[in-house]
């Protein structure tokens, strides 16, 4: 894995409200239900996450959380950096110090051009494409996702 288990909760929490409902607000007992995601664990993750701008929150009837933008603009580059940081695509494989193109450590090469494609990787993928992979997903399996019972305020 390359992030914690904190980031792999966001991003499964977040494309599956943005499957559950990409223009509006998802409680969050609707959000982990049926799922094995922790959810007092991942109402923390997410609180972070509307105060880093990635998330919406509202209290009250119709509230919940939801996307602060649509799902084609948030990557899951967006996501690994609000959660854990991206400073460690930046740093040398092995812990050298320095470690650069003049005094590389042994697995310089290969690791800078592992880096190079692992950032397009997150920063090319969106959650509109992560929700339609899934949704293929889950449509091989012959399963559905729930259809959130709860009324929902519109996104803004």
């Amino acid at each position: 894995m390359i992030y914690s288990n904190a980031c792999a909760y966001a991003i499964r929490a977040i494309s599956r409200l943005a499957m559950l409902r990409p223009d509006g607000y998802v409680l969050l007992d609707e959000l982990c239900n049926d799922t094995d995601l922790p959810r007092h664990f991942v109402a923390k993750i997410l609180q972070d996450l509307v105060r880093k701008g990635l998330l919406a929150s509202a209290k009250g009837r119709g509230g919940g959380f939801a996307l602060s933008r649509s799902a084609e603009h948030i990557t899951l580059y967006d996501i690994v950096a609000a959660v854990d940081g991206v400073d460690q695509l930046d740093h040398c494989v092995v812990g050298m110090d320095p470690c650069n193109d003049k005094q590389p450590c042994p697995e310089h090469d290969q690791w800078k051009s592992l880096r190079t494609h692992l950032r397009e990787y997150l920063q090319e993928t969106t959650l509109a494409k992560m929700s339609a992979t899934l949704q293929r997903k889950l449509d091989l399996l012959g399963k559905s996702l729930p259809t959130p019972n709860s009324k929902s305020k519109a996104a803004q």
